[in-house]
């Protein structure tokens, strides 16, 4: 007999042994949803409910072929005109939904709350809608935390994530020195904010990195800061073609 393939989360018990699991510690742990609270009726498929995943708000077409963001109306070439939201350095980018709701509340539990068995299912959502930016890439890179940031947090998300993409993940980049949170600065200083603040992780990686077509992999894409640093210095290192996929897009907010 073939013993059962594992899931996302690594499980191989068959449904009947699952099932009986699924209760047991639904009864002894009374574990609840990490998004909205509500008892898990079935905790081995993970700390999300099926009712949460359901109601991500993912982007739908027509969607900008290099941004990825959702046009307005149906158009013959689906392309914005002039893509002021593209970072500078990448090509083409693509994000799962807003970073709003249920999907913002996904993704603090992976980051914050350091669930990482949510990254696989939110990378295969990633990959799946956004066909486009992955065909014909090379590799995956995420983008790095600080060693320092990494220690505390005991793993990097944007590396989780990728690893559900499908393609070989490089580890190209280190971040050079700490940076304020993205998220806490308002737009006009978050490119001052990583602007030297990323580098190749160390000479041999430029091997992986020349003539390749490369996939920048974060969590949040807000101002497009961070990719365009990153972008930056995999240009420099000889990379044919840089692009970028993140889980959720920020609704940009005016200066202040």
């Amino acid at each position: 007999m073939r013993a059962p393939r594992p899931d996302e989360n690594g499980w191989r018990a068959s449904p009947a042994g699952r099932a009986v699991l699924d209760a047991l510690l639904a009864v002894v742990l009374a574990p609840i949803c990490a998004t909205c609270d509500v008892l898990l009726e079935r905790p081995t498929r993970g700390p999300v409910c099926e009712d949460c995943w359901d109601a991500i708000r993912t982007y739908t077409p027509p969607r900008c072929e290099r941004c990825g963001a959702p046009l307005p109306s149906w158009r013959t070439r689906e392309l914005h005109a002039t893509c002021e939201a593209l970072p500078p350095g990448v090509v083409r980018a693509a994000a799962l939904g807003e970073y709003d709701g249920t999907l913002r509340a996904i993704v603090h539990a992976l980051k914050y709350g350091r669930r990482r068995s949510l990254a696989p299912r939110l990378g295969t959502l990633m990959r799946l809608g956004a066909a486009w930016v992955l065909d014909g890439a090379d590799a995956a890179v995420p983008v790095p935390l600080h060693r320092g940031r990494r220690r505390r947090r005991g793993f990097n998300q944007a590396a989780d994530l990728a690893r559900a993409l499908g393609l070989p993940v490089v580890q190209a980049l280190r971040r050079a020195r700490p940076t304020l949170t993205q998220t806490d600065l308002p737009a006009h200083r978050r490119r001052a904010n990583v602007r030297g603040a990323f580098d190749l992780a160390r000479p041999a990686v430029i091997g992986a990195i020349r003539d390749r077509t490369l996939v920048l992999v974060d969590d949040v894409w807000t101002t497009g800061a961070t990719l365009e640093a990153c972008a930056a210095v995999l240009a420099a290192a000889g990379a044919a073609e840089v692009r970028a996929i993140t889980t959720a897009r920020a609704t940009r907010r005016p200066p202040r």
